[in-house]
């Protein structure tokens, strides 16, 4: 095990107001009113399409989209990253997508797809994004925005056999994950059959390991994004313009309960989901074309 150090320039980086500056002083072009206008009639046509779901943000000012999304220090405020293809940066935002800093990341975003944390405050860049079934570079990397200290797992599916699989057994991308009692919780985007997704543990300690499958959940979505309630009863599993909530007395319980599908329609490409910290009944997601979403549970 290998524990690498950030630079002080990412630490100041992460708390820096100069971005959150920069963005407040940008004035609004000609079409101003025009656009404001227009987002408007889009809002009241989601509101109006889904109930409980509202907009509520809009990235800008080089975050170019949204594939994970976890909270941040203060209320109202978000981590969030792009995924393959991009610069491996963690951006942090507040509710209306107004970027207020960020760190460019000592580790490359071969395919960044998702943010889980701890209680602690650590974040779990999951670069797991596996499209093709066939990466062996598989690793979560955990950082502390308060602290310097960086680590990492680096993992494979415990059950694959071979890369990639046959396209039938093809389920092993994760573009969704969560934390919960020491363990980082993969779930699978299917690529196969369509139909289910596979939920693995990590310990969230540093190393190299086996993720090993917990159980299968019957699911028609393709997972984007996952989070817990803080109650640990609700699991949200996002797809695309869709919400899987299973409920339980417990975390274990949830689990295992049947997914209640929720439909997401005109919302976009969904990808990162988390819940409100201290009400469970609240979601924010964040979507690839940059919108940012708040859900009442109904």
């Amino acid at each position: 095990m290998r524990v690498i150090l950030l630079s002080t320039t990412l630490a100041a980086c992460l708390f820096a107001t100069s971005c959150s500056e920069a963005q407040s002083d940008e004035k609004k072009g000609k079409g101003g009113k025009k656009k404001d206008k227009q987002e408007s009639l889009e809002n009241s046509l989601i509101d109006g399409a889904v109930p409980g779901l509202r907009r509520v943000g809009s990235l800008n000012g080089g975050v170019p989209e949204s594939s994970g999304l976890a909270r941040a220090e203060t209320a109202g405020t978000f981590y969030t990253h792009a995924d393959a293809g991009n610069e491996p940066v963690l951006y942090k935002i507040d509710m209306t997508g107004r970027l207020l800093s960020k760190a460019t990341l000592p580790f490359s975003n071969v395919d960044w797809e998702s943010l889980a944390q701890d209680d602690k405050g650590n974040l779990f860049v999951v670069d797991a994004g596996n499209n093709d079934n066939s990466r062996r570079d598989l690793v979560v990397y955990r950082l502390n925005p308060n602290s310097q200290d960086l680590s990492k797992t680096a993992f494979t599916y415990a059950d694959q056999k071979a890369f990639p699989p046959s396209k039938k057994e093809r389920n092993f991308d994760c573009e969704a994950s969560l934390w919960h009692a020491g363990k980082v919780y993969l779930f699978t985007k299917d690529r196969g059959a369509g139909q289910t997704s596979k939920v693995y543990t990590l310990s969230d300690q540093p190393g190299t390991q086996k993720a090993q499958l917990l159980t299968r959940i019957s699911i028609t979505g393709e997972v984007t994004g996952a989070d817990v309630s803080s109650d640990g009863r609700r699991i949200a599993l996002l797809a695309r313009e869709e919400l899987f909530l299973l409920e339980g007395s417990s975390f274990e319980a949830a689990l295992k309960a049947t997914p209640r599908r929720i439909a997401l329609k005109g919302a976009g490409q969904t990808e990162g989901i988390v819940f409100h910290k201290d009400d469970n009944n609240t979601l924010f997601i964040s979507t690839e074309e940059g919108n940012i979403y708040e859900y009442k549970l109904q």
